[in-house]
């Protein structure tokens, strides 16, 4: 079986889909990855034939400056619109040309896109290639129709496609989610059935030490223009009797931060599976890469929300008794300090955040994601 495994974006979107790409190969399909130009190097450095369907400097991890100005207050009407406008057009009408493509090239057996690239739903429905979709945005209140189907109506229409106002064609096929089934919102406007799976081989738990820890990342695309936000999060972190560890992405210099004490490191990039087992507390803009790691690994989150999917994640953690929040941009140092400790000292919060842990280790393994695949590649033949 040959698969096409196609994402939208950055790292985010494309490291979901890595755990059934590398089973699927080790099952003995052909694999290849299509996406952002920029990441072909970390596509390929991970096994795969990489196609790239955008310029190799998009998310390409070029060096940044960054801007420490003071970060401004975001209206979340207009960054749903400005996602719609990246993913449900711009994105959309890139992926259904550059995927066509790909798809006469390599002629795979099934494509499983990232459930944010709507441009591959066109592509393989032109060519009548079964579809599968996994699932990226933790909550699922993103990709609404009466948000993101006028725009992606367009796109269709311009490849001769009937319009889809409902966005069925978007889980027309199996919908694969590693993400504890718990946490998608109940309101999600896609109502899907998704095949969990747990995509961690083990789930590393730990006694906590006596001394915190504290994680925190705001991710490799919003770290970049967080304005202020990670010096008051050092400013503020840096004042606990905790030993602290900031990301702050590959593109950015931890030397622009300034001096900062012993008990507090700043790198540009730690894989999260080294650092997540023996941390305490991990605070994070609510991307949902970062907070679903963060829930299996039985942790909870203090979350300052900066764009997309974020607030909708914040909101559902924190219904479900998982997390705390900030205002990313306008809470102080000490209003950070004060919201670590007391999530730090919170037991019932922690032991939510276990029995999370203990859900996502009872799904069966990436088996079961590489097995819909198999079965979906055979309603072409």
């Amino acid at each position: 079986m040959r698969v096409l495994i196609t994402f939208v974006g950055g790292l985010g979107h494309l490291a979901p889909l890595l755990p059934v790409a590398r089973a699927a190969r080790d099952a003995g399909h052909e694999v290849a990855v299509a996406g952002s130009g920029g990441l072909v190097a970390q596509i390929e450095q991970a096994g795969f034939r990489a196609f790239p369907t955008s310029p190799t400097p998009h998310h390409g991890g070029a060096p940044v400056t960054r801007d420490p100005a003071p970060l401004e207050a975001t209206d979340a009407g207009a960054s749903e619109l400005e996602f719609a406008e990246n993913f449900a057009v711009r994105g959309a009408r890139r992926m259904a040309d550059a995927v066509s493509g790909i798809l006469a090239d390599f002629r795979p057996d099934v494509v499983l896109r990232d459930e944010t690239d709507l441009g591959t739903t066109i592509a393989t429905e032109l060519a009548g290639v079964p579809l599968a979709t996994h699932l990226v945005l933790a909550s699922g209140m993103l990709v609404r129709p009466e948000l993101v189907a006028p725009r992606l109506d367009g796109v269709r229409a311009e490849h001769g496609l009937a319009p889809d106002p409902e966005l069925t064609r978007l889980t027309a096929g199996p919908v694969l989610s590693d993400f504890a089934p718990s946490f998608r919102d109940p309101r999600a406007p896609l109502q899907v059935t998704p095949i969990h799976y747990r995509s961690a081989a083990v789930l590393v738990t730990r006694d906590r030490a006596e001394r915190p820890k504290v994680y925190v990342t705001l991710g490799t695309i919003f770290n970049k223009g967080s304005g202020d936000l990670f010096e008051r999060l050092l400013a503020g972190l840096g004042a606990l009797d905790a030993d602290v560890l900031v990301t702050i992405g590959r593109e950015l210099d931890p030397a622009e931060l300034g001096p900062r004490p012993a008990h507090v490191r700043v790198e540009r990039f730690v894989p999260q599976a080294e650092v997540l087992p023996g941390v305490d507390l991990v605070v994070s803009h609510a991307g949902s890469g970062s907070l679903m790691a963060t829930l299996a690994h039985g942790l909870p989150s203090l979350l300052l929300p900066l764009g997309a999917d974020q607030p909708h994640n914040a909101e559902r953690a924190v219904a479900l008794g998982l997390a705390a929040t900030l205002d990313a941009p306008t809470c102080p140092a000490d209003a950070v300090a004060t919201a670590a400790v007391e999530v730090l000292a919170d037991t019932a919060m922690q032991a939510r955040c276990r029995a999370v842990a203990d859900e996502v280790r009872a799904l069966p393994d990436v088996s079961v994601a590489v097995a819909a695949l198999e079965a979906a590649a055979l309603t072409s033949r």
